[in-house]
């Protein structure tokens, strides 16, 4: 999943960044709101950690803008303050859901996470992805084949996860490289074949299945029945 953060706070945007990092986001941080809105419009968000006292333009500004422009990525606000005319006032500009600071990184992943699954549910999406004997579980993040667990690393999940979620269209590798790897990445596009090759490893060879194919010149397509 990719992720915006907008926060002035540079130590706390950092740490929270890698932790959403190591458990297989790909996060881009903006610490003012013209920027972190500038992002938002051009980049293809599952999420936006916003927060409220922002430089330039504060964070109800930045969501009011973003829901008249039509864009729905669902929003988590952060906020210093407490009380509940700040979160009426996010909520009305178009937030989903709101944390006050300091908060838990645990209920951090917990509420974006409930936050993509209701953002899901709206769009009719399923909650478990399953193609033939193959599932992947974005809420939990884990897969199984023939209904035993595959264990993959959070980045191969988010690999896999991101081709699940186009599956049977034909995905290119520059495409999963600016989903699953953050802004800042300038290393070696070639990266998605060593990951794409891990996949296979663990959801296809052992099963004698084929469930991601390579399409010569174009990318790599996840086959709708399982393979």
């Amino acid at each position: 999943m990719r992720l915006l953060m907008v926060e002035d706070e540079q130590r706390l945007a950092k740490m929270v960044a890698a932790g959403l990092t190591a458990e297989g986001y790909a996060v881009d941080l903006a610490h003012d709101g013209r920027t972190g809105l500038s992002k938002a419009r051009i980049g293809d968000y599952d999420a936006i950690i916003l927060d409220i006292m922002l430089p330039s333009m504060n964070g109800y500004q930045v969501c009011a803008a973003l829901r008249q422009e039509g864009i729905a990525t669902p929003i988590l606000m952060l906020t210093a303050k407490d009380g509940e005319y700040d979160e009426a006032e996010g909520l009305d500009t178009g937030a989903d859901d709101f944390l006050t600071k300091p908060f838990s990184f645990v209920v951090l992943q917990a509420r974006l996470r409930a936050m993509m699954r209701r953002g899901r549910s709206a769009a009719a999406s399923p909650t478990v992805w399953r193609f033939g004997d193959l599932t992947v579980d974005p809420a939990t993040r884990t897969c199984r084949r023939g209904g035993a667990p595959v264990e993959l690393t959070s980045k191969e999940f988010s690999v896999l996860e991101y081709l699940a979620s186009r599956a049977g269209e034909v995905v290119s590798k520059s495409e999963i490289l600016h989903h699953v790897w953050d802004f800042a990445y300038d290393g070696d596009v070639n990266i998605v074949e060593v990951y794409i090759s891990n996949l296979r490893r663990k959801i296809d060879t052992p099963y004698g299945r084929a469930s991601i194919a390579t399409v010569r010149g174009a990318g790599y397509r996840l086959a709708a029945n399982g393979g």
